[in-house]
């Protein structure tokens, strides 16, 4: 039976600042990436998301980012990799230390936006991100796109990598993320990104532009949960990966 994990970006709120349909969207993931306060996220609404992960049972994931609140985390910043060493590490150990506060365990960590994407072209700056999340907790499991350079990295030190896909998302032929600053970058139709949920999981590939067909192989795919169809894509793709027989499920710590 083939197995796939459902990750979705939460606690993205942010004081009296409401975003995403969390609570809706719980029943339809297998983990979740909460937001630690750098770019979107609050001390409230970390614990609340914490509470309602537990809740739920799924696995939860720290999602570290650049420090741009303004920005959501989505602009590039040139830190060096000490600073982004700290960054994350500052983050990662707060939402183990609340999660360890509230009876639960950190399972993973995945890099937030701007970060995330220079972790995968960018050896130096995926090498700190790993270093930092090895530091806190060895047993913790690393998110990073598919055949990326923080896949990469990770797994040049011991730590247990999950590489990721996205079923909203296009990619370029090389196998990366079309850039959000381009107009074809998200996918809005539901039939569609089923398409590619299930291309990913049962083919090990994705169709890129020009009808290029790249490997992909993933153990998560990211839901995200700040859409205005959020709820109805995870509804659809969760239902069909089941109907097709597939088990949801977050990958085991080892």
């Amino acid at each position: 039976m083939a197995t796939i994990d459902l990750n979705a970006d939460l606690g993205e709120s942010f004081g009296a600042w409401s975003m995403g349909a969390d609570e809706a969207i719980l029943p339809y993931v297998s983990s979740v990436n909460l937001a630690c306060g750098f770019h979107a996220g609050d001390p409230h609404t970390l614990r609340a998301s914490i509470q309602r992960a537990l809740a739920h049972g799924v696995a939860i994931g720290a999602h570290p980012s650049y420090p741009d609140l303004l920005g959501f985390g989505r602009r590039d910043m040139a830190l060096t990799p000490e600073e982004v060493f700290d960054c994350v590490l500052y983050q990662v150990a707060a939402v183990q230390g609340m999660c360890a506060a509230l009876g639960g365990r950190l399972h993973h960590v995945k890099p937030h936006g701007a970060l995330y994407n220079r972790a995968a072209r960018d050896a130096d700056c995926a090498a700190a991100i790993a270093r930092a999340v090895q530091c806190i907790n060895p047993g913790l499991i690393l998110y990073g796109l598919a055949g990326s350079c923080l896949v990469a990295e990770a797994e040049k030190i011991g730590l247990r990598a999950v590489g990721e896909a996205f079923a909203d998302r296009r990619y370029t032929p090389e196998g990366t993320l079309v850039p959000r600053s381009r107009p074809d970058a998200l996918i809005e139709d539901v039939d569609e990104a089923v398409a590619q949920a299930r291309q990913i999981v049962h083919q090990q590939s994705v169709t890129a532009g020009q009808g290029h067909v790249v490997a992909l192989r993933a153990e998560t795919l990211c839901l995200h949960g700040d859409g205005p169809r959020a709820l109805e894509f995870a509804q659809a793709i969760r239902r069909a990966l089941e109907a097709d027989g597939v088990r949801i499920a977050a990958p085991p710590n080892e």
